[in-house]
């Protein structure tokens, strides 16, 4: 079962008809997080196989996950406000079981991503498990 937060953004989505409006709203979401600090951008916290510049600050407090990020391009910012979503307030025990792949189908952007953005995507989430793991 995906986070509150994650299932407002599924609502909002059956709401939303064409994808240009979903995708604007995607990039909305990243538009509302609060930027990454200048000093978390450094290559411990970029993530590769993306084509864009990302950068994941995971921290697990009290056996919680939580994540920050930012990206150079919008959508792939909105992306990060995405799995935000997914994955942050989940117990860190419970991080791997999320079914991120699943959870984003219901909101079809598997459908209306370039290949490179799917491969980006797919990096963050691998960052996040291998993160998750090895609390």
């Amino acid at each position: 079962m995906a986070q509150a937060a994650f299932e407002e953004i599924v609502e909002d989505f059956e709401f939303l008809e064409d994808w240009e409006d979903r995708y604007r709203y995607v990039i909305e979401q990243g538009k509302a997080m609060d930027p990454l600090e200048d000093a978390l951008k450094v290559p411990a916290t970029k993530v590769d196989g993306c084509a864009s510049q990302v950068w994941l600050h995971p921290q697990i407090d009290g056996g919680v996950f939580h994540f920050d990020g930012e990206s150079d391009a919008m959508i792939v910012n909105g992306l990060i406000a995405v799995l935000r979503k997914l994955y942050n307030g989940v117990p860190v025990a419970e991080v791997l079981a999320v079914d991120a792949r699943g959870e984003l189908e219901r909101l079809g952007l598997n459908d209306h991503l370039s290949a490179q953005r799917s491969n980006g995507l797919r990096a963050m989430i691998e960052r996040i498990r291998t993160v998750a793991a090895a609390a």
